[in-house]
């Protein structure tokens, strides 16, 4: 198959923003979406009817070139959190990705696609019918939960409960042209978990939108959000965004702030406040964790805050802290460095590849409150350092995790696959 093949892309996914929430894998799936179309993609993306009732017909997907098929999604009685529960991944997704990966399969043989892009389990109808496809399969396995990839341990029942998606989405694997690592530091991961071949790997991050993500907040508005909430201009912000649960360490970070405002380190003489952004089911623990630290007086629990007013925090903020124990890509770290703003957080997932100690800012082990106690001693008393590791993120996130170099690098793939002719075997 010659490269100079108009791409026909079918995207295959069980939730996309803003038509099933936001999240995640559904702002992935967006922009990947939108940023191919823009490169003149012709793209068919297969997935379920929208969930929520405002993105009927999301301006989003109204390009030329975005087509919208889709595949209901049969939630059970007692799986009633689509694609979230561990008793709905590993039966109700799998049936979607069954039925979404043969239509899939149907559009290949109506020659109306040349390449399949398969976002997990979504795509298993094709996987198990690729004798007769010929279009190239790639693969995106996302945060492979499921395998205990991103975590330190899972509970046994949770290992049992999530047998039968680990085995599709090994399946998958198996058939796939090329599998995606979403960050280099995740490429060993991918390997060891799905077992493909080493020369079918490719690092692919998740990524933002630059530009949409600048243009949500200025410095306008993070003053604005100080004011807000009573934040002095003067005071040292500290922010973290993401659902409070456990893996978040958050109850890491307050003994940490803890430990850093004892006598003779950097908080004792600064005025600072902590502003946490989410919602979750770790609340009352970690506001017990605050009182026993002295810190009520210190810390604000600002809630799920709506999109504007979650990137007026960044623009608020004077550091960014994400001191999670496990973690996939962190969009959210992302957006915070698009605002310029530095990060410390832990050497978790695909953090690293973001993090560069020393230049866009630190990066200490999870769970280890000393050490990152230790890097706001170091930070904090930095403040033009702060604003030139700002800088020097947001050009990393430009380079290298901003949506046009994503999107040129999944294009390379897809007419590398053509080029081979990947998938004629299977005619």
């Amino acid at each position: 198959m010659a490269a100079a093949t108009p791409l026909r892309v079918a995207v295959v996914a069980r939730a996309v923003m803003p038509l099933h929430g936001v999240g995640g894998l559904e702002r992935s799936v967006r922009d990947l979406v939108r940023h191919l179309a823009r490169r003149g993609v012709r793209v068919t993306l297969i997935t379920p009817p929208p969930t929520v009732e405002a993105a009927i017909t999301p301006a989003d997907f109204l390009h030329p070139l975005i087509e919208l098929v889709h595949v209901p999604y049969v939630t059970f009685p007692l799986a009633n959190r689509k694609g979230t529960t561990i008793l709905d991944r590993s039966t109700a997704y799998l049936l979607f990705g069954l039925r979404a990966g043969r239509a899939a399969l149907d559009l290949v043989k109506r020659g109306e696609v040349n390449v399949v892009h398969g976002f997990g389990a979504a795509v298993l109808g094709y996987a198990l019918a690729r004798s007769s496809g010929a279009a190239p399969l790639v693969f995106n396995p996302q945060g492979l939960e499921e395998f205990g990839a991103t975590a330190p341990s899972q509970a046994l029942l949770k290992r049992i409960g999530y047998a039968p998606l680990r085995s599709a989405v090994r399946t998958i694997a198996r058939a796939a042209d090329c599998v995606l690592a979403t960050d280099a530091a995740l490429e060993p991961m991918v390997i060891r978990h799905l077992h493909p071949a080493p020369d079918r790997v490719r690092v692919v991050p998740n990524g933002i939108d630059m530009d949409e993500t600048i243009a949500m907040a200025s410095p306008i508005d993070g003053a604005a959000t100080r004011r807000q909430h009573g934040i002095d201009p003067g005071e040292f912000l500290f922010l973290s965004v993401g659902r409070l649960e456990a893996n978040k360490g958050l109850d890491v970070l307050a003994q940490a702030l803890a430990l850093a405002s004892a006598p003779g380190r950097s908080l004792t003489s600064t005025t600072w406040r902590w502003a946490i952004v989410g919602a979750g089911p770790f609340r009352r623990v970690l506001e017990r964790r605050i009182r026993k630290h002295g810190l009520t007086d210190r810390v604000l629990f600002a809630g799920r805050a709506p999109e504007r007013d979650l990137h007026g925090w960044y623009e608020a903020a004077d550091l960014f802290v994400h001191p999670t124990r496990y973690e996939g890509s962190s969009l959210v770290t992302l957006e915070a460095m698009a605002h310029r703003r530095p990060v410390i957080a832990t050497r978790a997932g695909g953090l690293p590849d973001k993090v560069k100690p020393g230049v866009t800012g630190w990066l200490v082990p999870p769970g280890d409150a000393d050490a990152l106690a230790a890097a706001i001693d170091e930070a904090v008393p930095r403040r033009e350092s702060l604003v030139t590791m700002g800088e020097a993120g947001a050009d990393l996130v430009r380079r290298e995790f901003a949506w046009p170099a994503i999107a040129n690098r999944q294009i390379e793939i897809y007419e590398e696959l053509l080029r081979k002719g990947a998938g004629a075997r299977f005619t």
